[in-house]
């Protein structure tokens, strides 16, 4: 049977604790990216336990949890080619010179959905400590096999 989409379930800012909305959320999806500030292995492993999980180094990660993790990656899912990295004003591509058409970060525990030069650009906000009286939060990537794709914040109660 071949796919006609893709769920990706998105968190960053999880800073060691997992809301236990997520699991619930994520429980269907077909992969788990993780933008950084993961805190703790466990997190990665609970999350492990739904979909395959791509995650990326905090500022905020350190021990031997920040040697197992690259402060960025990319994944390829269905048509859409990601790269993920935790601070957005660390970008070090031009990504749609890369061929890139999604680029995932975290940092600012602010959510943020735009496309700028055909590329959508994502920051699930946090998933345990929001700033500005935001709700925590996490996303959604849908991905069309046909190229279409679209996010959705989705806050956690």
């Amino acid at each position: 049977m071949n796919k006609t989409e893709y769920e990706i379930g998105v968190i960053s800012d999880t800073h060691g604790r997992l809301h236990p909305g997520v699991m619930n959320i994520f429980k269907d999806v077909d992969h788990i990216i993780h933008a950084g500030d993961v805190c703790g292995s466990d997190i990665i492993e609970e999350l492990g336990k739904l979909a395959q999980v791509t995650a990326v180094k905090g500022n905020m990660d350190s021990g031997k949890l920040s040697l197992k993790l690259n402060a960025t990656e990319s994944v390829k899912i269905g048509p859409a080619l990601i790269y993920v990295l935790h601070i957005p004003g660390m970008l070090d591509i031009i990504p749609h010179e890369r061929g890139f058409n999604v680029v995932i970060t975290g940092h600012t525990h602010i959510p943020l959905v735009k496309t700028e030069d055909g590329v959508l650009y994502l920051n699930p906000g946090s998933a345990t400590c929001p700033k500005h009286q935001n709700s925590p939060t996490a996303a959604m990537l849908h991905i069309n096999t046909g190229g279409g794709m679209h996010a959705e914040i989705i806050p956690l109660e």
